[in-house]
């Protein structure tokens, strides 16, 4: 019996210890390109901040997507851009939707600048994947 118990509070430690460094590490909520393409057609409010380059966005974007030119969201002035939706964000409840390249890097740092600026990391959502494996219909600019 104490073995199990023994066996068990180690199994828990584990689990919690797990947590925390997932936590710690700095975790990120997606969404597939399937689940955010079924929330466009039932016309699920959200919020979709394109972060892409101005020559990608041209090209192709989700329809909706508020163009900010941020990508890769290291210097001040792309984070101004962000920061210019923060009261639309602020205003509101909606899920944000993060499109990047790739979503990768520049994804995770618009989540972490939103994050800064108080926005509820629930909300803050990265297409899988990023604009470049969008399998979907796009408006061009």
């Amino acid at each position: 019996m104490k073995k199990k118990l023994f066996i068990l509070s180690i199994v828990f430690l584990a689990g919690v210890v797990g947590i925390g460094l997932a936590h710690a590490s700095g975790q990120y909520n997606y969404i597939s390109a399937e689940d955010l393409n079924a929330r466009l057609a039932a016309g699920s409010p959200m919020i979709i901040v394109d972060i892409c380059p101005a020559e990608q966005y041209a090209k192709g974007h989700i329809k909706g997507a508020i163009e900010t030119n941020a990508y890769p969201v290291k210097t001040e002035a792309e984070k101004a851009r962000l920061a210019e939706l923060l009261p639309k964000i602020q205003s509101s409840t909606e899920d944000i939707i993060i499109v990047c390249p790739r979503g990768g890097g520049g994804a995770k740092k618009t989540v972490d600048f939103y994050k800064s600026k108080g926005v509820e990391e629930s909300r803050l959502l990265i297409l899988e994947k990023g604009m470049d494996a969008w399998p979907y219909e796009t408006e061009k600019k």
